[in-house]
């Protein structure tokens, strides 16, 4: 007779299918090796989605397009960013020859956004394209193949004039459910715009929370706000409340659906840039890219949970690590948003700033960002450096010219080991690699070498070969009328690889 115990084995059958780690065994049967180890492989499909520009008719935007060569799959793949679809008037239109013109308008739009603005042919070139004005759209795209592993994305506008003048820099986005944005502001001197971008084919609903020094803006319009599919929307934050603050976070998440969520900030004394999110909440954070001529560095940070938070400020200048006088350390109360004015705190020398727990056992999670400026008076220019993880493996940034380019990197641990591929140009160019030592606690600033007959832009990627952590930035600047314009990205790790557990299943039925 047999006895195949079959409830024990089939429930144990389920979980190993929904798992992918159980093992299952008939009783009495030998303990079953240890299944092994996750693998890693390059991922197959990559999402990213960039704003719509600017309102500006003086904009010029350039976006680039990249996936770094070396850890694609075999299948070549495609990657391609498609414009967003205009948001349509949903109110029921009662004169049909109307009806008709808006049908009309939206079968065209449908079309357009059926051919890509740029797509990547090749890891290791990037792709590039120009739009001018205010009317260039917001993206969305997919990678698939060898393209996804480590595709990015880059959208660079530059505006000479009025209240969004500024170089303005932002890397298209890898859609979520969750972001926090440091440094946001609804002071009268500031317009600022979080831009929401959906890239399915559904509808999203998000909400928006704004935390000030005091705690939370009141606002009944921050919730429920649709974004339909493949579209994007723009909301001006000092809609939401009626308190003007000049620090604050705003916090953006979704009840359905994932979005793409950036900040476009507009001071009309110091000209715009794009405010990124923060890292997820930690205890410790890095804000990469502090440049040596900077005048003023304000940080802002946010303790989003149940504990106030108290954290050492360190700059990890050129060749040592110090706490600026009279800022050492912050104290951040729960649910409250805190800041500090560091001045000049890098005094000629390139720099990084890192936020760590007073005390090592009360390491209270929280999210941070810097507002840098160069320059003084009517010449300032304003950028913005969110805390970033770490380079990991891989990351890379497109959209590098032969100027004005400076690539920072910092060991906020051990001393590490890099290298710096500066890939082909767009137009032409043979790619350039160099290798760097980051000391414990320092930060490097270095010019990339340039890809040799460079013609075009190209991107850098950079890797850890050996050592502790890295984080990395990419800082652009370009001079229009005396303005020393200037934007930074941040390095987090590309993504291009993903674990994938091996499961090992034995359903074999034992006799007695």
């Amino acid at each position: 007779m047999k006895s195949t115990h079959l409830s024990l084995i089939a429930g144990a059958a389920v979980l190993a299918a929904v798992t992918g780690f159980a093992t299952v065994t008939a009783p009495g049967a030998p303990a079953e090796p240890a299944a092994k180890p996750a693998a890693l492989l390059p991922v197959e499909r990559a999402g990213l989605v960039c704003p719509a520009p600017s309102s500006s008719d003086l904009a010029e935007t350039r976006y680039t397009a990249f996936t770094p060569a070396g850890e694609g799959g075999e299948a070549k793949g495609a990657a391609e960013l498609k414009p967003a679809l205009p948001i349509v008037d949903d109110e029921d239109e009662s004169d049909p020859k109307k009806a008709k013109k808006a049908e009309e308008a939206a079968e065209k739009a449908r079309k357009k956004a059926e051919k890509p603005v740029l797509a990547v042919q090749e890891p290791g070139k990037p792709a590039v394209a120009e739009a001018d004005g205010s009317d260039a759209p917001a993206l969305v795209g997919l990678a698939t193949g060898a393209l996804a592993p480590g595709w990015t994305a880059q959208q660079t506008t530059e505006v000479t004039a009025g209240g969004s003048r500024g170089l303005l820099g932002v890397t298209c986005t890898a859609p979520d459910t969750n972001f926090w944005f440091p440094g946001a502001s609804t002071a009268k001197s500031r317009q600022d715009y979080i831009h929401l971008t959906n890239p399915d084919d559904t509808g999203a609903v998000a909400d928006i929370e704004l935390y000030g020094p005091k705690g939370t803006l009141a606002s009944d319009v921050g919730d429920g706000i649709t974004v339909p599919a493949r579209s994007s929307v723009a909301v001006l934050l000092s809609t939401l409340t009626s308190e003007a603050v000049d620090d604050l976070t705003a916090h953006v998440t979704t009840r359905s659906g994932r979005i793409g969520a950036v900040v476009m900030s507009a001071d009309e004394n110091a000209g715009s840039d794009w405010i990124t999110a923060s890292a997820d909440p930690s205890g410790t954070l890095v804000m990469p890219g502090i440049p040596a001529d900077a005048t003023s560095v304000h940080l802002v940070a946010f303790a989003p949970g149940e504990d106030d938070a108290d954290v050492k400020v360190q700059l990890m200048g050129k060749n040592a690590t110090f706490s600026p006088a009279g800022n050492a350390t912050l104290h951040i109360k729960s649910s409250m948003t805190a800041s500090v004015d560091l001045k000049d705190l890098t005094r000629g020398e390139p720099g990084s700033l890192r936020l760590t727990p007073v005390r090592k056992d009360r390491a209270t999670p929280i999210v941070a960002a810097l507002r840098v400026a160069r320059g003084k008076g009517d010449q300032q220019e304003i950028a913005y450096i969110p805390a970033t993880g770490p380079v990991g493996a891989r990351a890379s940034v497109p959209d590098n010219r032969a100027k004005g380019s400076t690539l920072s990197l910092t060991a906020p641990g051990a001393t590490a080991k890099v290298k710096v591929t500066a890939s082909a140009g767009s137009d032409g160019g043979e790619p350039a690699v160099e290798t760097y030592t980051v000391k414990a606690g320092t930060t490097l600033a270095v010019t990339p070498k340039a890809p040799e007959g460079l013609k075009g832009s190209y991107a850098l990627t950079v890797e850890t070969t050996s050592g502790g952590p890295v984080h990395a930035s990419r800082s652009l600047a370009l001079t229009s009328d005396g303005v020393q314009m200037f934007t930074v990205q941040t390095l987090p790790d590309g993504g291009g690889m993903v674990e994938v557990p091996s499961a090992r299943q034995d359903l074999s039925v034992l006799d007695d």
